[in-house]
């Protein structure tokens, strides 16, 4: 059974003609996504300390929101008291849409509630640039990130950097932990929010939550266009993390999925494989949700139990240095 809140909200949506975001230009889906964040979002929760970024990548810059339960002292000049866990995150939005601003609000809640450092990563959308050009983004963020974790610029442990997103964010770092495995230094944890997984998008609940449930076929099919335009790198496990040929040696991952999601059955798929592969996985499953329902807390009821969750089980690996 569908979740009340979420059909009141579809049907809201039907009411007043929402438009579809492949009906839109990028800059169109865009705003509107983000003009949709005071509707569905909860109010931000206080942080003590949030800073802006501008990672240095030479030819160009890539902002990352920095959050922080407390505020750290400096010992003294470049170096921190406490060493922190953190969590790289990665917002959703198909590769095309979303920013550090559309996940403020989870993002705080994340830090609050986890009581972890939270960098967030402004990467490179489509279609202006397209793949691989966000996990190339995703990279540089973890290696920034840890580079000054190893530094102590941020207090950060640089052996408890978790990584995470939702749906396309999902993606990027189940991609990042693949791109990293090898590495000496490799994110401790992986957050994945109804991750996307496989370009194919040929799992079942494409067509079973493909209509009527927020994310359709066509706006997959829109997203999907504007990061991966050439179909010849859909086997590409950059794109398609469940598509790489081993995932031996990744970090324990949380999976969260929604059951009226077209991407559910590849996040679970993905789980699988992980859990095949000898990592340590939980699933969780809202059967009665639907897709981008974790950011929906002010309409959504249960988007606010999944965020706690997220906080429970990142606060756990965090600690632990799982």
């Amino acid at each position: 059974m569908l979740d009340p809140q979420a059909h009141g909200l579809l049907k809201l949506m039907l009411e007043y003609a929402v438009p579809a975001v492949n009906t839109q230009t990028p800059r169109e889906a865009r705003q509107a996504y983000l003009s949709r964040k005071g509707f569905s979002q909860p109010e931000p929760i206080d942080v003590a300390h949030v800073q802006d970024h501008a990672v240095n990548l030479g030819a160009r810059e890539l902002r990352v929101r920095q959050y922080r339960p407390e505020v750290i002292a400096p010992s003294h000049p470049g170096q921190m008291d406490a060493m922190a866990g953190a969590l790289l995150y990665f917002h959703g939005g198909g590769w095309t849409i979303g920013d550090i601003e559309t996940h403020d609000v989870l993002c705080r809640a994340l830090c609050a509630g986890a009581g972890c450092a939270v960098f967030s990563v402004d990467y490179r959308l489509g279609p202006e640039a397209p793949f691989p050009a966000a996990y190339e983004d995703a990279i540089a963020a973890f290696e920034w990130l840890h580079e000054r974790a190893q530094d102590h610029t941020f207090g950060v442990d640089p052996k408890r950097i978790a990584v995470g997103g939702d749906s396309a964010g999902g993606n990027l770092a189940a991609a990042v932990c693949l791109g990293l495995k090898e590495r000496a230094h490799k994110p401790s944890f992986q957050l994945l929010i109804y991750p996307a997984t496989d370009m194919h998008c040929t799992h079942p609940s494409h067509a079973k939550n493909g209509k009527g449930y927020l994310l359709t076929r066509e706006a997959i099919e829109w997203f999907r266009h504007n990061y991966v335009p050439d179909a010849s790198d859909y086997d590409d496990w950059r794109a398609s993390p469940l598509l790489a040929k081993n995932h031996e040696g990744l970090p324990p991952a949380f999976v969260l999925l929604a059951g009226y999601d077209p991407l559910h059955d590849e996040g679970l798929a993905y789980a699988n494989k992980l859990s095949k592969a000898g990592v340590s996985v939980r699933v969780v499953n809202f059967e009665r949700q639907i897709h981008g329902f974790v950011t929906m807390g002010r309409i959504l009821d249960e988007a606010n139990t999944a965020v706690d969750l997220c906080v429970s089980v990142l606060k756990a690996a965090l600690q632990k240095g799982s």
